[in-house]
């Protein structure tokens, strides 16, 4: 459950940067929508992006892994839609401003998984 927390808040603070960050991101609403946003990003990733990832996998072989970037940019877009649908308010203007947001999510989430490292493994001491 730790793990769970833990990775939740990791999404959350990385697409809080990228709405800071990248514009043409913008978050209308409360910072409770983020929560939100994370867990659906979350969710996306663990159900969603592997599928794609086995389905695409001769792509992503091709282009020397560079096909996952178009993928994380799709979950973005994808959680803006279920956002929206939901009444979260994300918008995100475009596919090239989803890219921008989908690598500085992915590298928000690489640092700080780094940095928490030991407690996504369950070490202790």
């Amino acid at each position: 459950m730790t793990k769970f927390i833990i990775r939740w808040a990791i999404n959350a603070v990385a697409l809080y940067v990228a709405v800071l960050i990248v514009p043409g991101i913008e978050l209308h609403g409360a910072w409770t929508g983020v929560l939100w946003l994370a867990l659906i990003i979350g969710l996306l990733n663990a159900l969603v992006r592997p599928l794609l990832k086995f389905l695409t996998c001769p792509l992503i072989i091709l282009t020397l892994g560079l096909f996952t970037i178009v993928i994380n940019t799709g979950m973005l877009l994808l959680t803006s839609k279920i956002g929206q649908a939901l009444g979260i308010g994300l918008t995100v203007d475009g596919f090239w401003t989803a890219v921008l947001g989908s690598l500085v999510i992915s590298i928000v989430s690489v640092i700080m998984s780094v940095i928490l490292r030991d407690e996504l493994k369950g070490k202790k001491g």
